[in-house]
């Protein structure tokens, strides 16, 4: 007799879409809000800012209920510090917590579970301006703080949590933590003990959240750029191991093996730029490994040799892929490709938080978008996402970038990413109105079918 195929993808899968508060919410100065970094941050002619973003903080009810109509039992966001401790020090701020309180109820109502980011590049402003950010260690007790105070608040409500929204940009951008080098300092020294506090920040927080609650999951998260050798010349094979493992290895072995990897330390130690490590750290490290592992993926790149010593250096654009209209280059088999070598060396549960393509686009005559560049995009992912299944990696789930349309980081409304398409453009607000694109049909029946149907 034929037994049926098992199916590749579990039941519980966390399907859904994933978002900043700040590229979401506006009200930027309601609720008690204090100033973030973003909000200071100089906006380029043309571009916009984030006062009200796509008017998520009034419209959430609206926006959520179109999350249950795709089916989505996951949606990830991030929990503002400033909404929270306007100041990031302070008291904390009643209404910003009951604010954060009634959006989780009304996503745990509909079905959907919370996904939350504690961090996703929006310090307190007075924090970057007091302290100069994450490279001051009063930040990153104050950073315990405001995460054990949402823990407390929020212990019954939200379930997976993800420290610092792609951590490894912390040695290519330290200023995303609110961190500026000081005159007179050594760059490379100031970056890596920025980098260094930012582990302790995440380890901290884990610990806290195991404390508070037991069965909570705490994610180490990075952005994962998938990388080839330029060409097969050994040397060029070199320079992308040692690419990747300054880019991506070394934030995922601390989060799973909670330990500096030899090869960061014996180049530290060799440069004389070790950071600080106070007593009971190197502890820390150790006892406070991540739940699970997840990353945003978007493109890949090849490397070659050179003599630059820059963590980014030879790495270039490949030109075998096909690139987005901001220079992205699309590459499906790269997802899968990072999927089983986080599987090899990690043997940990994968949780994919970000994945999308970010397209210029306007409403048609019938009030919606054709967007099937998306959806063949989306399609092959998951198509090499089961793949990777299928080959043994355990991956727990897969969410969208965008589910609505929301500003850049960089403040474009021209670059949507969503499966609903939010009536706004730069700088005219017009009505923000929400209309579903052809791309949100197609993924409420691969949600509906568990991936079976793409």
């Amino acid at each position: 007799m034929d037994r049926k195929k098992e199916a590749v993808i579990p039941e519980g899968f966390l399907w859904g879409g994933a978002v900043t508060s700040f590229q979401t919410e506006g009200a930027w100065n309601e609720g008690g809000k204090g100033p973030s970094i973003v909000d200071a941050r100089p906006i380029p002619e043309g571009f916009s800012d984030w006062k009200v973003a796509v008017d998520f903080y009034h419209r959430y009810k609206e926006d959520i209920s179109l999350f249950k109509e795709l089916g989505f039992n996951a949606y990830r966001t991030s929990i503002s510090w400033s909404r929270i401790f306007p100041d990031g020090e302070g008291e904390a701020n009643e209404e910003g917590l009951k604010f954060y309180d009634d959006l989780f109820d009304e996503l745990l109502a509909n079905g959907i579970q919370p996904v939350i980011t504690l961090y996703h590049f929006d310090l307190p402003l007075a924090l970057a301006e007091k302290y100069n950010g994450f490279a001051s260690r009063k930040v990153v007790d104050l950073f315990e703080r405001y995460a054990r105070t949402v823990f407390k608040r929020y212990r019954d409500k939200v379930k997976y949590w993800i420290t610092f929204n792609e951590q490894n940009l912390v040695l290519l951008r330290p200023e995303l933590w609110g961190a500026k080098l000081p005159e007179g300092e050594d760059e490379a020294a100031f970056k890596y003990q920025v980098c260094h506090n930012t582990f302790i920040a995440h380890a901290r927080a884990a610990k806290a959240l195991h404390e508070l609650i037991p069965d909570g999951k705490m994610g180490g998260m990075v952005t994962y750029l998938t990388t080839y050798p330029a060409t097969c010349k050994p040397a060029d094979v070199l320079a992308n191991i040692k690419a990747k493992e300054l880019l991506v290895d070394f934030y995922l072995d601390v989060f799973a093996h909670g330990e500096y990897p030899a090869y960061v330390t014996s180049q530290l130690d060799r440069k004389g730029i070790m950071p600080v490590f106070e007593e009971g750290d190197m502890e820390l490290l150790k006892e406070t490994t991540s739940d699970y592992l997840t990353f945003s993926y978007y493109q890949s790149k090849i490397v070659k040799e050179t003599n630059e010593e820059a963590i980014d250096a030879g790495v270039t654009a490949n030109p075998y892929l096909e690139t987005s209209e901001w220079g992205w280059s699309i590459d499906p088999i790269g997802l899968r490709i990072a999927l089983k070598d986080l599987h090899a060396r990690y043997r940990m549960p994968i949780f994919i938080s970000e994945n999308g393509i970010g397209v210029r686009e306007e409403l048609n005559e019938n009030n919606t978008v054709e967007d099937d560049y998306r959806i063949d995009y989306l399609r092959q992912h998951i198509e090499q996402m089961k793949l990777a299944m299928e080959e043994g990696v355990e991956v727990i789930g897969y969410l969208i970038w965008g589910s609505t349309d929301i500003l850049s980081s960089k403040g474009e409304m021209k670059k949507r990413y969503g499966l609903i398409f939010v009536n706004r453009g730069e700088t005219d607000l017009r009505d923000l109105k929400r209309y579903r694109k052809k791309s949100f049909y197609w993924f409420k029946k691969v949600i509906e079918s568990n991936g079976e149907i793409l």
